[in-house]
């Protein structure tokens, strides 16, 4: 990337207000390397490093892809978790958009039952064996595949734990990161001056309280390990 793409990416987010972060009282004390100045209480992040650090995210990803490493997206805010579910159903990349299952990466083998379930359940609808329950006993199994499409319909291509995360806000997702830390999967991570950065492998420091801004860093991060 050159210096030229690079600062019309800085402008990009700034046009879209990644810079933006957080008051005073509520930045982390590790996330004051990435801010820039501080105009009437609010922290302006340095879209220079966030854009740095979105090129090794980015990077990395693309070399984790190339030799195979499987990548888990972890998008639960209400303000991009549908967007980011699209992305991934399109790129064909599992993905977790409505609630962190517990144990998904601690007792993967008992959560992804539920995935077998969901399986079992869409092949027996598809197939017509429903037909032969009574009309309430298939509105009940109705019920069933829908909350498990829900909540693990992004899971369906998982065929094993995931060798990355790619998630937005260690806040909101602090129980994936407290998950990840424990079974060392590497963290690449859209976060705010609220957080640690060095609870992260990858951080990538910009505004994840604005729509826009988290979707296009998932849009930019999620296409480089799909290589797109």
């Amino acid at each position: 990337m050159t210096k030229a793409a690079d600062e019309k990416q800085i402008k990009a987010l700034f046009d879209l207000g990644a810079h933006l972060g957080h008051k005073k009282n509520r930045i982390h004390p590790k996330a004051r390397q990435y801010i820039y100045t501080m105009i009437n209480g609010t922290s302006i992040i340095d879209l220079n490093q966030t854009v740095k650090q979105l090129k090794t995210a980015k990077a990395y990803l693309a070399g984790q892809a190339k030799s195979g490493k499987r990548a888990l997206v972890v998008v639960t805010k209400k303000i991009a978790n549908q967007s980011t579910r699209a992305l991934c159903r399109s790129l064909k990349i599992p993905s977790v958009t409505v609630k962190w299952p517990p144990g998904l990466l601690t007792n993967f083998e008992n959560i992804m039952k539920n995935v077998k379930k969901l399986k079992e359940l869409e092949e027996g609808k598809t197939s017509g064996q429903w037909a032969k329950f009574v009309k309430h006993e298939q509105v009940k199994l109705a019920k069933h595949l829908n909350r498990l499409n829900t909540f693990y319909g992004g899971l369906a291509d998982l065929t094993k734990r995931p060798d990355i995360l790619i998630l937005v806000d260690t806040k909101a997702e602090k129980n994936a990161l407290k998950e990840a830390a424990e079974t060392h999967i590497p963290v690449v991570a859209v976060m705010d001056t609220n957080s640690d950065p060095d609870r992260v492998q990858y951080p990538v420091m910009a505004n994840d309280d604005t729509a826009a801004v988290v979707e296009y860093l998932v849009k930019e991060i999620v296409n480089a390990y799909a290589q797109k």
